[in-house]
């Protein structure tokens, strides 16, 4: 990125999830990042998996815990799952957004939205072609359990 960069077009958002089952991405861009954005992005996740219990891991970003969201989800078979705070690392997805941007986003410097947006559903198409489902995520780990951590006062 040059050094006299600047966002004169503003910022654009991209929410996006990850098929385990497949090891496919699924992504929408928006301007904004607001419960409403989020509540329509968990609507067409919802609608490309329309059956069966959705899960969703997400950070503990605030409008990911909004009222509206939280009664939407119960009644439409989604289950948000929170990450704990400085815990990144345990959302998969996050690996799959350093290679994102190692391929795309470094070192660029994208005359538009539009181009660098172009850029990255060229990168995702890519991705999904050569996916491959996620499997023995964590298998024996302390972090599967709800008892890892230390009894301490």
């Amino acid at each position: 990125m040059r050094a006299t960069f600047n966002r004169t077009g503003g910022v654009r958002h991209m929410f996006a999830a990850l098929d385990l089952a497949s090891g496919q991405m699924f992504y929408r861009f928006r301007d904004r990042k607001r419960w409403q954005e989020f509540l329509g992005f968990l609507r067409q996740v919802r609608a490309r998996f329309p059956v069966g219990k959705l899960y969703v891991v997400c950070d503990n970003f605030s409008p990911h815990k909004k009222t509206e969201v939280t009664q939407w989800c119960q009644a439409n078979g989604v289950e948000l799952v929170f990450t704990p705070s400085n815990a990144s690392w345990l959302n998969w997805i996050e690996s799959e957004f350093t290679a994102l941007r190692y391929f795309t986003l470094d070192s660029s410097d994208y005359p538009s939205h539009a181009a660098q947006e172009t850029a990255i559903a060229g990168y995702v198409r890519w991705h999904n072609k050569h996916a491959k489902p996620k499997l023995r995520f964590a298998v024996g780990s302390k972090i599967r359990r709800p008892d890892y951590l230390p009894n301490v006062a």
